[in-house]
């Protein structure tokens, strides 16, 4: 496995892999992301993302907007190591990026918790 930086070639698998439902579930925004809301998007945050490839097929991406990190595994390739291995690599050089995870993410709880992360803080939001 490798990590490259995102580069207009990938824009289309990180919205695709994000779209996927079962993906699209684990983020706080749940929904469907168009083409047009995507290029503008990856216009002004592409430089953020980096692409993890495996035998020169995308399999999953990382990035980092304002010291918070948005992570996917397209789901042929999870329980293998591609999501601690993305965040160990990104947190080399952002040490002070956090995670946003929903309470019913599991796996997410998991991925972070098992590579160091410790929760700190409770999000309330009135119903």
């Amino acid at each position: 496995m490798e990590l490259v930086k995102n580069s207009y070639i990938y824009w289309e698998f990180i919205r695709n892999l994000r779209n996927m439902a079962d993906v699209r579930e684990g983020f706080i925004e749940q929904s469907t992301i168009t083409i047009d809301q995507h290029e503008q998007f990856m216009k002004i945050s592409s430089s953020f993302f980096w692409i993890c490839i495996d035998n020169e097929v995308p399999i999953g991406y990382i990035g980092i907007i304002d010291n918070d990190i948005r992570i996917a595994t397209h789901p042929d390739y999870q329980g293998l190591g591609v999501g601690s291995f993305m965040l160990n690599e990104v947190m080399k050089q952002n040490p002070q990026a956090q995670a946003k995870v929903k309470i019913e993410n599991e796996a997410s709880l998991r991925l972070f918790e098992k590579n160091g992360f410790v929760k700190k803080y409770y999000l309330l939001e009135k119903k």
